[in-house]
């Protein structure tokens, strides 16, 4: 009887060391979560301002000075901390939607094209319908941008799914069509009849967004970003379609043996990431430009992926992400005009930024596969 009780007692020994184990793993996968998290975005951003600096000592200009030029530019009084949140509102929105469609292992690059149809149907919304109230013009302005570029979105999601044509490919050509068709449509039929400048007519004022810290230019569409990156998190991550694809980007296979419709996943992550850049494009149009551009975008749907990649996915890390891009993109202005450094070496700081958090985000993909 001696035997089985030493058995029992050695079993138990085992299982013991075996949890343990496992609650070692749990707190050190934990710990490197934190770091990669927190940590990473701040040592890419570190490294970024580090050879840029080297650059700009190179090229004869003071980098500490620059940099100072750079933070009261960004955060210098009231005023311009709400430009900062301003610039950050459509990178906001657009990294969030990023987000989404990147957990599901799809580039989705076209961010910039669905910003444009984005902001073609909201401006002909505001401009054509404008004799609508106010509480019935904002929603279906919004709501116009946003299934304008759900819809642009899906087209490349549709390539893929019924031809398996790339996905970075289609984007980046339906990005041309989208600004190209865009820049014909206000130099011809959408032309603003008085001084005929590349550019639409302003929209209806009963389709501007309200303002909520005048004599600023803050307007509610920051509100809604906030908010559209938190619905998008608890989309992600705390509901079923939102495991869904999440499980279609980590294994089509997989994902497809357990039921899981992985075409359908496609198009649906793709429309929220298309949905999410044209409802950007209807905030800056009801909000802050009030008509449309040639060159409605300075560059948002590119920089947004820069967003959601500070951000490793996650759209609540887009708030933060975002903000830091809007603040860059507020205060390399000043520092161009204060600091004298020229435009071309202002995008060079913003391009080296956005180069070391994509490094850091692929050699973190990497470290976490292993």
């Amino acid at each position: 009887m001696a035997e089985p009780s030493t058995s029992s007692s050695e079993t138990a020994v085992t299982s013991t060391t075996s949890a343990e184990e496992l609650l070692g793993h749990k707190e050190t996968s934990r710990l490197s979560k934190f770091l990669w998290g927190v940590v990473g975005p701040i040592a890419a951003i570190l490294v970024a301002f580090l050879v840029s600096g080297i650059i700009l000592l190179m090229a004869g200009y003071n980098p500490v000075f620059a940099y100072i030029t750079l933070l009261e530019g960004a955060f210098g009084d009231m005023r311009v901390i709400t430009e900062v949140l301003l610039q950050a509102t459509p990178l906001i929105l657009i990294g969030a939607g990023l987000c989404v469609v990147f957990r599901a292992n799809i580039w989705n690059i076209g961010a910039e094209g669905q910003f444009y149809i984005g902001a073609v149907l909201s401006a002909v919304v505001g401009i054509y319908l404008g004799d609508l109230p106010a509480i019935i013009l904002i929603p279906l302005l919004l709501l116009a941008g946003m299934l304008g570029g759900a819809l642009w979105a899906m087209l490349a999601g549709w390539f893929k799914v019924r031809f398996g044509a790339s996905e970075i490919v289609t984007t980046i050509m339906l990005n041309y069509i989208a600004i190209i068709s865009t820049g014909y449509l206000v130099t011809g039929p959408m032309i603003e009849e008085v001084g005929k400048f590349p550019q639409t007519a302003q929209v209806a004022e009963a389709a501007r967004l309200f303002r909520f810290l005048p004599p600023t230019r803050l307007h509610i569409g920051f509100i809604i970003a906030i908010l559209v990156a938190i619905l998008l998190w608890v989309f992600l991550f705390k509901s079923s379609m939102g495991f869904a694809i999440r499980a279609v980007g980590h294994s089509p296979e997989a994902a497809s043996y357990a039921g899981i419709d992985v075409g359908r996943n496609v198009l649906l992550a793709m429309a929220i990431s298309g949905g999410a850049a044209g409802l950007a494009a209807a905030v800056q149009v009801s909000g802050l430009t009030f008509r449309l551009y040639q060159q409605i975008s300075p560059g948002y749907g590119f920089t947004g992926i820069a967003v959601a990649l500070l951000a490793y996915n996650n759209p609540l890390g887009a708030i933060f992400s975002g903000i830091l891009f809007g603040a860059l993109r507020s205060g390399a202005e000043v520092m161009q005009i204060s600091a004298g450094i020229p435009s071309v070496m202002v995008v060079a700081i913003q391009g080296l930024v956005i180069l070391s958090v994509a490094t850091f985000s692929v050699y973190r993909m990497k470290y976490t596969s292993r």
